[in-house]
């Protein structure tokens, strides 16, 4: 229980709740004076130690069953002991009616088997649960391992399951024993899944730890930032798109020679025999033509605040610019830009999209995008897409990528993720990745202000 007690002060820490070691040794006097045995007791003596701020207290609420739940599966009740020979005859045949996996669950359900550790853990590598680091994540996560396990597959297998064992003349009022018992044993395993996930999360909290308030803000990575310190950055994107507008009006006055046309030469001097020559450049649009397609889901919210600021903070370095939001499906939010000044305009567009953790669905929105919005695309749009490729296991509609990469100048890909989490659970960066033209990872702001640096030479 110390290390417990230790980790879950870790896991505050990192969730941006101030907790001095002197405070620490007063919980752990406090725990020792009450004890752990009333479960609701322990939970006051921690809070009124630790907490100190009224603001921190929802995120203690958040941490505390995370790191002291139960680590007992619930309990569940079995079909054989609620029913007779006959019914129990009659489950078995209509369980014969289904196969592989499917069977397999609904036999599980029925004999109130829990999920082993072993089952876990591999539905939490399959989901990128080591990754997760936020208790926000924590029913997402919990969720996405339910779909890996196929539930909602399993719900559909179970009405045609109730219709047969009605149509083999099952006693109604056995049928909702049968159906109540079964739902129960799903609803505890969902709870065993949603405890996995968040002592998990809680585990890698305490590991991880957060940086020093003292560090470098550029390079705090856009999961960690606290709301102070999302303030101070939006104050660097501003200093910093000052810095960038600059050097790139220099970069356009130098570049508007050109570069030497040496056909161009050639046919104008003709007239004179090759004295004296007249030089003819190549006129270079240097000013591109952009289309920013943005993921505004909860998971990226800074990310895509900080991207939309500084793209139009530097719209005078554009030749134009138009920009999508996406969740579960696509918006184009240019014209809020063009009515508003940028940071009232970047509001307006994360408030016009409410945040959701597991909505997220690009492939439909791509679907969108190419019913009304495939105009903004031509042979010299750059397009950018800012998202971090989490697709709820949808139709990552590469088909209507591969149209956007054919008409366009170049596609690029801003990801805020780590390239080793590409791939893990419900990302589909590894097909999006060889249909766009580069992949940039942009985790923090500096990696951000670099890659849009690039994208504007």
């Amino acid at each position: 229980m110390e290390q417990r007690i230790i980790d879950f002060i870790a896991g505050l820490r990192t969730a941006g709740v101030r907790v001095s070691i002197a405070e620490s040794a007063d919980a752990f006097r406090a725990v020792e004076a009450l004890g752990v045995q009333d479960r609701e007791r322990f939970r006051v003596a921690l809070r009124a130690t630790l907490v100190k701020e009224p603001q921190d207290v929802p995120t203690f609420e958040q941490l505390f069953p995370l790191f002291f739940g139960s680590d007992a599966p619930p309990p569940m009740g079995s079909a054989a002991e609620e029913l007779g020979p006959d019914d129990l005859e009659r489950l078995a045949e209509a369980i014969r009616q289904f196969s592989g996996r499917l069977r397999e669950m609904l036999q599980r359900l029925l004999n109130g088997e829990p999920l082993t550790g072993e089952e876990l853990d591999q539905l939490g590598e399959l989901v990128g649960l080591r990754h997760a680091d936020h208790p926000a994540l924590s029913d997402w996560m919990a969720q996405r391992m339910l779909r890996t396990l196929g539930m909602p597959q399993v719900q559909g297998a179970l009405q045609e399951l109730w219709q047969m064992l009605d149509q083999l003349g099952m006693n109604r009022q056995t049928l909702e024993q049968l159906q109540q018992l079964v739902q129960g044993n799903m609803d505890a395993m969902e709870q065993q899944v949603q405890r996995f996930a968040g002592f998990n999360i809680a585990r890698n909290m305490a590991e991880e730890g957060r940086p020093e308030a003292g560090a470098d803000l550029m390079n705090r990575p856009f999961r960690y930032l606290s709301d102070a310190e999302a303030a101070e950055l939006r104050k660097q994107v501003r200093r910093m798109a000052a810095m960038m507008r600059s050097r790139l009006a220099l970069r356009q006055r130098r570049g508007k020679t050109g570069v030497l046309d040496a056909k161009a030469t050639i046919r104008a001097n003709q007239r004179y025999g090759g004295v004296p020559v007249e030089i003819r450049y190549r006129r270079r649009r240097l000013k591109p033509k952009l289309a920013l397609i943005c993921d505004v889901s909860t998971s990226m919210r800074h990310c895509a605040e900080f991207m939309l600021t500084l793209i139009y903070e530097l719209q005078d370095q554009v030749g134009r610019a138009r920009s999508f939001a996406f969740i579960s499906d696509m918006e184009e939010v240019s014209p809020a830009f063009a009515e508003l000044p940028v940071q009232q305009a970047v509001e307006q567009v994360l408030t016009q999209l409410p945040p959701g953790y597991y909505s997220t669905d690009l492939g439909a929105s791509l679907a969108t995008f190419d019913r009304r919005f495939m105009d903004a695309i031509d042979h010299r749009t750059t397009v950018i897409f800012l998202g971090d490729a989490r697709n709820n296991y949808n139709d990552p509609r590469l088909d209507l990528m591969q149209q956007i990469q054919r008409r366009a100048r170049r596609v690029i890909w801003l990801n805020p993720e780590a390239p080793a989490m590409w791939g893990s659970g419900d990302s589909d960066m590894p097909h999006y990745a060889p249909v766009v033209d580069r992949v940039f990872e942009v985790g923090n702001l500096a990696q951000l202000i670099y890659a849009v640096d690039r994208l504007l030479t």
